[in-house]
Order: C-alpha cells, then sequence, then structure tokens
C-alpha cells in the first residue's frame, strides 16, 4: 500500500480541502456510540459523482482499502467507523441531488447524501402525495444507506430495499455497474421495475461491500386518503401471547392495509418519555421493578403498548378498524384510533389540565402526536431521545447526534419468528442476558411480515465509564451467541461483529471469496465488512 501517493493524487483530484488527513480524519469520522476505535488512514469529502471513478482508479493503483459511507449516521452499528483499521473513509454526504422524479409514478432517482429530510422537503414544496420511507433514526439520515443495509420502516413500504428498482455504482477498479435492463431498456423501465433482465446482482451492494452506490431508484408509497393509528396496551405481560397471535391473523386478514405493527414494553416506552430515574437505581445498577411500575403509572405506560397504522380509502379504514377492534378487545386495552386532526386535539386537550397529571398526559399526547407523523411517513426525533436516556452530556447541536452528542448505544436486532412461544422464550433469554450484564431490557418487537419480527434492542450505558462500555460489549456478544443457539439471529449487525459473523460461515464465505476474486482482488472496498 502507498498510501503516500494516493493522498497526493486524491489532492490533485479534489482539492487539499475535500481531503481529511491525521487529526480531522479522526474528528470528522472517529466518534461512534459502542466506543469503538479504528485508525482512519484518510477522509475523502466526494463533491460529485462523476470524481468517484478517478478516486477508485487511485486507489486500486496504489492498493489502498477505503471505506463508503453516506451521511455516516449509522448510529449503534459503528457510526462511520470501517469495520477495519487504516482504511480511507469515502464520504458522500454532499452528493444530494435529487436526480429524476416521476410524479405520476412515484419513483425517486437520488443520490447518497439525500436524507429523509431532504426528500420530505422536497414532496412537500412540490405538493407530491406521497410518503417518506422513514425510520426511527431521524430526518438527518440517508435513505440510500439505509436501504443498502436492508433496514426497515412503519410506513407500508417497509423493507426499504424491497422498494429499490434500479441503481448504480462503481466497482473497486474504478469502471461502473449499471443493471442489464436500464443499459438495454432505458433508464425509465429500469425504475420501474425492480428485477430487470437476466441475473439479478444489484443486491450483491447490500450489505456487501462490492461497490460504492452512486445513484438509487425508489418506489414511493402514495399517500392513501386515509391514514389512521391505532395505538393500544396490554394490562398485563400475560397477554402479550393472545396479542402476538391476533397480530399475526391480523396480518394475515388485511395485507396492505395494515403497515408494521409495533409492540414496546414498558420499559422502552418510558425511555422515550421519562427522565432517566438515576435516583432510584437498585444496588445491581439496573431500576428496580417496583419504580418501572411507579414511573408506568405515573406516565400511563402499560406492561405493553402497541402501535398500528391503517391505510387506505375512508371506508376500507373504516372496515379495517372494526377487523382490528374484533381480533384485539380480548387481549388489549386502551384502543385508541387517532387521525392527525384528532391527535391536534389531544394535545390541547393536555395542555389546559393543571398540575403534573396535566404535564404527564401532554408529554404522552405530544408522544402519540409525533408517532403519529412518523407512520404518516413525516421523518422526526421522535425515537431518537430513548439514546440519550443514559447520556448525562446535553445535546450539543440543533439536532440529535448520538455519536457527536456522547451516548452510549449498541442496537441487537434479531429476527423472531412470530410464535407466542418464540416471543416469549425470546423476550425472557433478552431480559435475562441484558440484566446480567447491568443493561435495562428496553424491547421492541416490529413486524416486517406474518411471520417474523424484527426486535429492535437498544444496549444504552454510560460511555464515559470504561466499565460500562465494557459490560455493554459482553451484553451484546452474549445476546448474539445465546440467540443463535436458540433460533433468533439479527439482519444487521455492528462492525465489531463481522469478524465473529465471519467465524460462523463456510459455504457463504467461499461464495463470497470467489465472486470477489475478480470483482475486487485485493480487497480494498470495505474490507471486513459482512464477511
Amino acid at each position: 500500500m502507498d498510501l503516500s501517493a494516493a493522498i497526493h493524487q486524491w489532492q490533485m483530484l479534489l482539492g487539499r480541502s475535500r481531503v481529511l488527513l491525521g487529526e480531522a480524519a479522526a474528528v470528522a469520522y472517529g466518534s461512534d456510540t459502542s466506543a469503538s476505535h479504528r485508525h482512519i488512514a484518510a477522509g475523502l469529502l466526494i463533491e460529485n459523482r462523476a470524481q468517484l471513478q478517478e478516486v477508485m482508479r487511485i486507489a486500486s493503483q496504489h492498493r489502498v482499502p477505503v471505506y463508503p459511507i453516506s451521511t455516516g449516521h449509522n448510529w449503534g452499528y459503528g457510526t462511520a467507523l470501517p469495520v477495519r483499521d487504516n482504511c480511507t473513509i469515502i464520504d458522500l454526504s454532499a452528493l444530494v441531488e435529487i436526480i429524476d422524479f416521476d410524479a405520476e409514478m412515484g419513483v425517486v432517482t437520488l443520490e447518497p447524501g439525500v436524507t429523509q429530510g431532504m426528500l420530505a422537503n422536497f414532496l412537500d414544496a412540490g405538493k407530491h402525495p406521497y410518503l417518506v420511507p422513514v425510520t426511527g433514526a431521524g430526518p438527518n439520515c440517508s435513505l440510500i444507506g439505509n436501504a443498502l443495509e436492508r433496514g426497515y420502516g412503519i410506513t407500508p413500504h417497509a423493507d426499504h430495499f424491497g422498494a429499490v428498482t434500479d441503481l448504480e455504482a462503481v466497482l473497486p477498479d474504478g469502471s461502473l455497474y449499471r443493471t442489464a435492463l436500464r443499459e438495454a431498456g432505458g433508464d425509465n423501465l429500469a425504475r420501474l421495475f425492480k428485477w430487470g433482465i437476466g441475473p439479478y446482482s444489484a443486491g450483491l451492494f447490500t450489505q456487501g461491500g462490492f461497490g460504492i452506490v452512486t445513484r438509487m431508484s425508489i418506489v414511493l408509497f402514495r399517500r392513501p386518503e386515509c391514514v389512521k393509528a391505532c395505538f393500544f396496551g396490554l394490562k398485563e405481560d400475560a397477554l402479550l401471547a393472545p396479542a402476538v397471535q391476533a397480530i399475526r391473523t391480523l396480518l394475515i386478514k388485511l395485507p396492505g392495509t395494515i403497515g408494521a405493527i409495533n409492540l414496546m414494553n414498558q420499559h422502552r416506552v418510558l425511555s422515550m418519555s421519562a427522565p432517566f430515574p438515576a435516583d432510584n437505581i437498585g444496588a445491581d445498577g439496573l431500576i428496580p421493578r417496583a419504580v418501572i411500575q411507579q414511573l408506568g403509572r405515573q406516565y400511563h405506560v402499560m406492561p405493553w403498548t402497541g402501535l398500528a397504522t391503517l391505510y387506505g380509502t375512508h371506508r376500507i379504514v373504516a372496515a379495517a378498524q372494526k377487523e382490528m377492534k374484533m381480533a384485539l378487545s380480548s387481549s388489549c386495552s386502551r384502543m385508541l384510533f387517532l387521525t392527525p386532526g384528532r391527535t391536534k386535539s389531544l394535545v390541547r386537550i393536555a395542555h389546559w389540565i393543571p398540575g403534573a397529571p396535566g404535564r404527564h398526559l401532554t408529554a404522552l399526547a405530544e408522544t402519540l402526536a409525533r408517532s403519529f407523523e412518523l407512520v404518516a411517513g413525516r421523518p422526526n426525533e421522535t425515537a431518537l431521545p430513548l439514546a440519550y436516556w443514559r447520556n448525562p452530556i446535553a445535546q450539543k447541536g440543533g439536532f440529535k447526534d448520538p455519536s457527536r452528542d456522547g451516548c452510549g448505544l449498541i442496537w441487537y436486532a434479531p429476527l423472531v419468528p412470530m410464535r407466542p412461544t418464540d416471543v416469549r422464550a425470546y423476550l425472557d433469554m433478552v431480559i435475562r442476558v441484558t440484566q446480567k450484564h447491568g443493561i435495562e431490557p428496553l424491547i421492541t418487537l416490529t413486524s416486517i411480515n406474518d411471520r417474523l419480527f424484527d426486535s429492535t434492542t437498544p444496549l444504552l450505558f454510560d460511555l464515559s465509564a470504561k466499565s460500562a462500555e465494557t459490560a455493554a460489549q459482553a451484553c451484546y456478544h452474549e445476546l448474539l451467541a445465546t440467540g443463535r443457539t436458540n433460533g433468533w439471529f439479527p439482519y444487521r449487525i455492528g462492525v465489531d461483529a463481522m469478524g465473529t459473523l465471519a467465524a460462523w460461515q463456510t459455504d457463504s464465505k467461499v461464495f463470497q471469496s470467489r465472486l470477489r476474486k475478480d470483482l475486487d482482488p485485493y480487497d480494498l472496498m470495505a474490507p471486513g465488512r459482512y464477511r
């Protein structure tokens, strides 16, 4: 590797100010919510897509490994850190062009730096009736980055890569990848048909590091005539099993009308709505069960809280609402169906209630209102406060950035079969392992179809305490190993776990190696990523 020669050529190509070295690169890309550290060789700030082919030719010539990022806001999974030391970061956050938008068909083609918030502003400005494929990560996160991680959301197009039709990428040697349909049949057809023609190869660019994706076409869900959110609670933990069975029945009966359904335990909801009770911690460093129950009563949070969303015409939503009431009535309480207008009225009413009850009800009503915005395809920071729950440092900027603000966060996100027995065994495992390591069990179950939940469990800790960092890392790796033994495994993992993943592969690793022998013989593109 001749890093010095590569840096000299990159400076000539991009300009010296667009090549970050030493401390500047470490400051820009070195912070991480999991307290991981990497030596970063350099950072390249890319201003236009045309530069990338020459950037990679230089990297290939001098055998310099690179690691592309979109916005670098992959909080809880490594943020902007590469898997291995001595990589050069290729920062695509300045590529913010919306290249094409087919308003009739609802397909947008955009660059890696386009965020959820940018797309929302674009759609609002043009009065285009489509939903942004939002996630809980907030308005400042890349749409392409999340799709390439095969991320999930809670709007009808929950599988974000599932909504991708076409993409373009720069390969490790600087050559271009284009889909066969785009080259043979043109942009218009390629944007409208995901599978193209011939072998399907676009999926190689997800979770794989086979190239740098520079543009992507995504099908957006048209804003329906009616969007209605259903909030419900479970008074007892024992009601979870029948609720899971009812949820699966609803998803089977009403595909397309019901979006993803969320189930959040009391711990998780309180982490988003109540201050961390630092003065009421037990000797084991955990919040005593009695305190959790008292906070639940104070903030009107049941042992489990559910959120489902109905999309369609007014008549279809009204019929689906009746089906939902019938299916969930035996296990769920406080079923509240809200439209945007009703949500705003609830917030206004809560403001008029005096004293502590009014403050707590206002906080709950405002959380409901922000949650409704998310399921209606409008990105916001509703879910981000949980990353700050254990953080003693105040937010430093105008928007929430858990890495910048020193939050301790590692995501454990396994797939769990939607069977009551599987769900109960999984919950028991998570609670046992997290509490063993002094971590609060903040659990969410989100349906990704009528067969599987994606369970997102944030491991929150005080990043300033070395002992807390060690405990969180140990907790994550025990969850990973124990979950694997029991049949629950993440759909995505952080950079520190990718070596462990590689050790559990045989045939799939050989297949990847054979592909890389031709596409990336010097292992320059995101070395170690998911392999």
